[in-house]
């Protein structure tokens, strides 16, 4: 999909601090500090518009939650959004997600949450995948010991390649659904795009995986 350049998008996030976090450095064992109440933090990265992070954080206020966006033009979107909800425990950085262990201590961060990433179809694009064993190394090294990535796409073969990404890796896999939408499960907030893929009548995969306990 083309992304529309917003030459604007820049400035707008600059005009935005208290929602837009712009030292992750400096907060690197310190992100409690950005926010109303100290509580867990769970991040999702490519936060998209903003949808599933800002409702997340409506429906759970014991929790503080940030969205990890790399387009400046598509971050704007998640600010507008936050602007219009105005819940304090939800912020958003506009970062590459392999620099996150500049910017958060081992265990800081409480969760991972993956959704719709790009699914980077070409074999010798593997590696640029958020489930690929570099990336997990990347969060394992941000979470507690077993610390969970909870991860959804409708791309079958992006979630086929994730399972066995985390089975290589030697993670447990906790919850596993083919099709997400027609399950038992409770309680899933939809991003716009599963929204849209959804009313497609595509299915929806998700899955939830755990490290394992080191020694």
């Amino acid at each position: 999909m083309r992304l529309r350049h917003k030459p604007w998008a820049k400035e707008k996030i600059e005009q935005y601090p208290q929602y837009v976090v712009s030292d992750p450095e400096g907060l690197k064992g310190k992100w409690s500090t950005v926010y109303e109440k100290n509580q867990p933090l769970h991040i999702e990265i490519g936060t998209g518009k903003g949808r599933f992070i800002t409702e997340m954080a409506k429906a759970n206020p014991s929790v503080n939650y940030l969205g990890i966006e790399l387009q400046e033009s598509v971050i704007v979107s998640a600010l507008d959004r936050l602007i219009e909800a105005e819940v304090p425990n939800v912020k958003l950085l506009n970062a590459n997600a392999v620099d996150l262990p500049q910017y958060f201590e081992k265990g800081e961060v409480s969760r991972v949450y993956l959704n719709f990433s790009d699914p980077w179809p070409k074999t010798r694009h593997a590696k640029r995948r958020l489930t690929y064993k570099t990336f997990l190394k990347i969060y394992e090294e941000i979470l507690p010991e077993q610390g969970e990535i909870h991860f959804k796409t409708d791309n079958q073969g992006l979630f086929e390649y994730s399972l066995m990404s985390f089975s290589e890796y030697g993670m447990l896999l906790k919850f596993v659904s083919l099709d997400l939408h027609n399950s038992l499960f409770e309680g899933n907030i939809m991003t716009e795009y599963e929204e849209k893929f959804s009313e497609r009548g595509n299915r929806i995969y998700r899955s939830e995986v755990q490290f394992q306990k080191k020694g």
